[in-house]
């Protein structure tokens, strides 16, 4: 099992960047493959971006594409979201989640932190 803390969200004008951390429990965390969903108000969570578990392969959303990097660190048990030319529509709750496939659905994952809160101003 493991355990998932994000940090790092937090008010930002539109056009601004902010970098998201996902602090993982546990001795297996290069086990998981890791990826970040977000919720807006009234609606369902989406996919925003997943890094496999070496961290070799990511993939993204299209909406997220060449504004945001996922990236890991295996030695310390994280892993990182940066948002560059941040939108109001980012505007949501951004969550990391772990599963041990691959997967782009947030009904595929196991595992999900608390969340953290991301507002872009316009």
């Amino acid at each position: 099992q493991v355990q998932l803390v994000e940090s790092g969200g937090g008010l930002v004008q539109a056009g601004g960047s902010l970098t998201l951390s996902c602090a993982a429990s546990g001795r297996t965390f290069s086990s998981y493959n890791m990826g970040w969903f977000r919720q807006a108000p009234g609606k369902e969570r989406e996919f925003v971006a997943v890094i496999s578990r070496s961290g070799a392969s990511t993939a993204y959303a299209d909406s997220v594409k060449g504004r945001f990097t996922i990236s890991r660190d295996n030695a310390k048990n994280t892993v990182f979201l940066q948002m560059n030319s941040l939108k109001p529509e980012d505007t949501a709750v951004y969550y990391c989640a772990a599963r041990v496939d691959w997967g782009t659905h947030s009904y595929e994952y196991n595992y999900w932190g608390q969340g953290t809160q991301v507002t872009v101003s316009s």
